[in-house]
């Protein structure tokens, strides 16, 4: 009998039964209100979100939100895929809330680990909602004062009279495979890249699953590639059937007034509607990046998380940012090109700065600036088009600049790390480097920062082998007429990173070209 069946069966006896005298015994510590929660609620997350958290008009949760939280007690494995910005983190956060407050009410020994695929998505997004929805609980519904800020609500952690929630690190399954309780909740944010030996550690409490004992997992993720455990448990690969799936598409998005179609079709101009950025984050699908792309969108989410990583480190004051090195400038040439300035300090872009329909010389006084104030610093501008009244002017105050020439030709020894292949241009070796800084294999450290339009940049470009032996990457004119944009922020980034010096042999990693 589960707990939930205990209090409803305690609720129906006649009052000369012990286990009614034992009940009024543990409603000594609480009062009616409680009581009822327990009956109402227990088995109820849905009913708990809408009658005991205070909503605004505009902010009630929506029929897809609902149904997830009915999933977790109906169907205890739940997988949840769905587009950016559907509210995942919410659930999850309203899933801990309703498994904590009812099962601490109900004097059962409870556990609620939560993890997630980076470190940051737990202190910066999934706690701090649990922290947000704590303060609209409706207490007077729950029967027991607010959570004591600083005692039992801390930054990570929750610790009530008969359990805790807490967040943990998903790269140790011990940690996982270490939570013992008479119920326990698994929440599993943006776990696309959360290893299988973690989602496997937690199947230890589902093993004893009775009359004594209750488990529940929700794992929620915007897609990505299609591998991992996330993507065999949203697709029902053999043994993991027993998962409930849910996908929280476009359309289902829209409906619900969770995102508007202005945005999507934004999106898709931006990012292209074949791509695998907007399959993942507008659609809520699984989808590789093209065979014929320089930069898979795994590796840029990668690097994503590096920054994101070090950004908590700084911010925590342990963590000094290396000096600016490195200004990466991508100058407008017309139309709705912006000019693009990338800020890199080491292996980190740590910024970038966008202006919209700027002179050459208002461009040069912003870059004169930075490297005023960064006198170390060197500027590497597209000198192709406007970029090189840019240069001029730049040189001519003294500042160190070098001049990107994207069609100028590469000197014999610049390669591919096969050593077979040369590339057409600067444009083409640049690009590659790019790749080659941010390929897995490479032991990669280069960070980006979660930047939409980088994003959407840094994943347009194709490549192919021309019959010359030699890589070439898809122009940037091409591009614009196929995306009906430009490639501005990559660019500055890419010219960031690229280090043109003669005779150097670009040790970049040759990965599906034809041989």
């Amino acid at each position: 009998m589960t707990p939930a069946a205990k209090v409803e069966h305690v609720l129906d006896v006649e009052p000369t039964s012990p286990v009614l005298a034992q009940f009024h015994a543990a409603q000594a510590r609480r009062n009616a209100a409680a009581a009822k929660a327990i009956r109402l609620y227990y088995d109820n997350p849905t009913a708990f979100a809408l009658n005991c958290i205070e909503w605004e008009d505009d902010e009630r949760p929506t029929d897809y939100q609902l149904d997830i939280l009915a999933s977790i007690p109906k169907h205890r494995r739940v997988g949840v895929r769905s587009l950016h910005g559907a509210g995942k983190t919410t659930t999850n956060s309203l899933a801990v809330l309703w498994f904590a407050i009812t099962r601490d009410a109900a004097e059962v020994d409870w556990k609620a680990p939560t993890t997630a695929g980076a470190w940051r998505q737990l202190d910066k997004y999934l706690w701090p909602e649990i922290h947000k929805w704590s303060k609209r609980v409706r207490w007077d519904m729950i029967g027991r004062p607010p959570f004591r800020k600083g005692h039992e609500l801390l930054k990570l952690n929750l610790n009530l009279r008969n359990g805790s929630a807490f967040a943990v690190a998903s790269d140790d399954p011990s940690l996982i495979e270490g939570v013992h309780a008479d119920s326990v909740l698994y929440i599993f944010d943006e776990s696309k890249s959360i290893i299988p030996a973690t989602f496997d550690a937690a199947e230890g409490a589902f093993s004893g699953e009775g009359a004594a004992q209750e488990a529940f997992a929700l794992a929620t993720s915007t897609p990505g590639e299609p591998s991992g455990r996330f993507y065999e448990i949203c697709t029902h690969a053999p043994g993991l059937d027993d998962w409930h799936t849910i996908h929280v598409g476009l359309s289902t998005a829209i409906a619900s007034g969770r995102v508007s179609q202005a945005w999507a079709d934004q999106r898709k101009l931006q990012w292209g509607e074949q791509s695998a950025t907007y399959a993942n984050r507008v659609l809520g699908e699984f989808h590789s990046s093209d065979d014929d792309g320089v930069i898979p969108l795994s590796w840029i989410e990668a690097a994503n998380e590096r920054w994101e990583a070090t950004t908590l480190e700084i911010e925590k004051g342990r963590f000094v940012l290396d000096k600016l090195d490195v200004v990466g400038v991508d100058v407008a040439r017309s139309g709705d090109d912006k000019t693009c300035i990338a800020l890199k300090h080491g292996d980190r872009i740590h910024e970038l700065r966008y202006t919209f329909h700027e002179d050459t010389m208002q461009t040069t006084g912003r870059v004169g600036g930075i490297l005023t104030l960064h006198r170390q610093a060197k500027a590497i501008v597209d000198t192709d088009g406007l970029g090189a009244g840019v240069t001029d002017r730049l040189r001519e105050q003294g500042y160190n600049v070098d001049a990107f020439h994207a069609g100028a030709s590469v000197d014999k020894y610049t390669t591919d790390a096969s050593g077979e292949l040369s590339f057409v241009n600067v444009r083409a070796a640049a690009w590659w480097r790019m790749r080659q800084l941010l390929d897995p294999a490479n032991d990669p450290k280069l960070e980006l920062p979660p930047d939409d339009r980088l994003t959407g940049d840094l994943t347009s470009p194709h490549w192919v082998v021309a019959s010359n032996s030699k890589i070439k990457v898809e122009s940037k004119d091409d591009i614009k007429k196929r995306l009906g944009r430009s490639t501005d922020a990559a660019d500055a980034v890419i010219q960031a990173c690229w280090e043109p010096r003669k005779r150097r042999k670009a040790r970049m990693t040759f990965v599906g070209a034809a041989t």
